[in-house]
């Protein structure tokens, strides 16, 4: 194992002082940057971030209707939290629910034109602040180190859920 090779302990062993505070500054800074975009998207365009991800998906979904079991699947949520959250956009007219046709059993979301209209004026200035506040802060090799970082930490947390 080299310097640079993350060690596979086994056990109860502690992180180090050095590492807390890498951690702590990742988890403050993706917490400050996350509050930051959810207060730009909330003032330029009135959706949540919760809003945003439900129209996103919606809107790369085939007819842009989708299941709701598929809908707290894709964005990675528990079904009871999609469906109150369905409930509120709903009363906004950004979707609609309706009997799945194949299957009585399920119901389907569907974007509204009201939504498609409200997430793509969001889209933009949302994209904007991505860039301004995520990409533009950082070099081309960080930005890749970042992407990097992302993929093992969501590998690590895939394989570590595994039985």
């Amino acid at each position: 194992m080299t310097e640079n090779t993350p060690q596979r302990r086994r056990g109860r062993q502690l992180p180090t002082a050095e590492q807390l505070r890498i951690w702590r500054d990742f988890i403050e800074t993706a917490e400050a940057l996350r509050s930051e975009l959810t207060s730009r998207l909330q003032s330029e365009s009135s959706l949540s971030p919760g809003d945003y991800a439900v129209l996103l998906a919606l809107s790369e979904a085939e007819g842009a209707r989708m299941r709701s079991s598929e809908l707290a699947a894709g964005i990675g949520w528990e079904r009871s939290r999609l469906s109150h959250h369905l409930g509120r956009m709903e009363r906004r007219a950004l979707i609609r629910r309706e009997e799945c046709a194949a299957d009585n059993r399920g119901a389907e979301v569907v974007l509204t034109p009201t939504g498609a209209e409200a997430f793509r004026g969001a889209t933009v200035p949302h994209l904007r602040a991505v860039r301004e506040l995520f990409v533009d802060a950082l070099t081309p090799d960080q930005l890749a180190a970042a992407g990097e970082v992302a993929a093992t930490l969501s590998a690590h947390l895939g394989s570590s859920r595994k039985p």
